[in-house]
């Protein structure tokens, strides 16, 4: 079979498609024929060796497919069943095999592409906005980064259960992006506490969802509601430094969390009640998400490229058995 290997670490043209042997399924486990990949920022990260990672291996780490063989022990999945999987290595590959702990039915309503741009974003919003806080209706949410892949998807879910959402984005044609999700007001990232305090009448907001980091985190503190939650849940702009937590008594004793997604999929019966939500929204078009590129295996350098492009929106699909006309 076909996949895309790193057998060094670096830029997107260390990626190569080799013919490598078929997998086999073990025992607990399910082949799968990937139809579709998600290109995440996992991958650049394990591609470029910021994540630890030992070349060579296949790269990829969610995607969506149907099932060819099981392996031993097996209940629960069949052979020509969709499924989806989110934090799986792998998955740039015509064949992949994925633990069936983690493998999620993709319903007829949803397609694969779908279903592969959405998982790990989706279940991510999907815990932010449900479980790591509960938006509540008439909560005034703010979303940092609203135009992109979680953002939107949180801007998304948050305003289906009701709340005001006030999004930053960097310039006017992701808060043109932002607003088409459902966002109430667009602001920019310089001084938005003070643009926070204006428009909820000094109050703050309930909830924060900070994919920023470092750029984002002081005023932060300055924008939230007293007893509100600030969710950290990435940072590209650099980590946040040494923070003394007695500051937090000067604003409003707020809650400052790093939420991950794995705590929030523990075990089989959570992965699958988050993903049966999940598509359910999807499936009913309270929630999509924008295609910025396709390609296929041979071009995943071109894909990664695309994927370190800031100027691009949208999710980044790669498809093993070439790209759908």
């Amino acid at each position: 079979m076909r996949a895309v290997i790193v057998t060094r670490h670096g830029g997107p043209e260390v990626l190569e498609v080799r013919d490598i042997p078929e997998p086999e399924p073990s025992p607990g486990e399910i082949l799968v024929a990937v139809g579709a990949v998600g290109v995440n920022y996992h991958d650049s990260m394990t591609r470029r060796g910021v994540l630890d990672s030992h070349p060579p291996f296949t790269i990829g780490v969610e995607g969506a497919g149907t099932v060819v063989a099981l392996g031993g022990g097996v209940e629960g999945v069949m052979v020509g069943q969709r499924v989806a999987w989110p934090l799986i290595s792998g998955s740039y590959a015509e064949l992949a095999v994925i633990p069936v702990s983690s493998a999620l039915p993709v319903p007829d309503s949803v397609t694969l592409e779908s279903a592969a741009a959405l998982i790990a974003q989706g279940l991510t919003a999907d815990y932010l906005t449900s479980d790591a806080y509960p938006v509540q209706p008439g909560d005034d949410v703010l979303v940092h980064a609203a135009a992109g892949g979680v953002g939107n998807l949180i801007v998304q879910m948050a305003k289906h259960r009701g709340a005001r959402v006030l999004a930053t984005t960097s310039d006017p044609a992701k808060g043109e992006i932002a607003r088409a999700a459902g966002a109430d007001e667009i602001i920019g990232y310089d001084d938005f506490a003070t643009q926070i305090d204006e428009l909820t009448a000094g109050k703050g907001v309930e909830v924060i969802y900070d994919g920023v980091g470092a750029r984002t985190f002081e005023q932060d503190l300055v924008a939230i509601a007293r007893r509100g939650n600030i969710l950290l849940y990435g940072a590209p702009s650099g980590p946040i430094p040494p923070f003394d937590l007695r500051r937090l008594s000067q604003y409003g004793s707020p809650y400052v969390s790093r939420p991950t997604l794995l705590d929030y999929i523990e075990n089989r019966d959570a992965l699958l009640a988050r993903g049966k939500a999940l598509f359910d929204l999807a499936a009913n078009g309270v929630i999509s998400v924008s295609i910025a590129g396709r390609f296929s295996l041979d071009e995943a350098g071109l894909a990664h490229h695309m994927l370190e492009d800031r100027s691009r929106i949208g999710k980044i699909v790669i498809f093993p058995g070439g790209v759908p006309i």
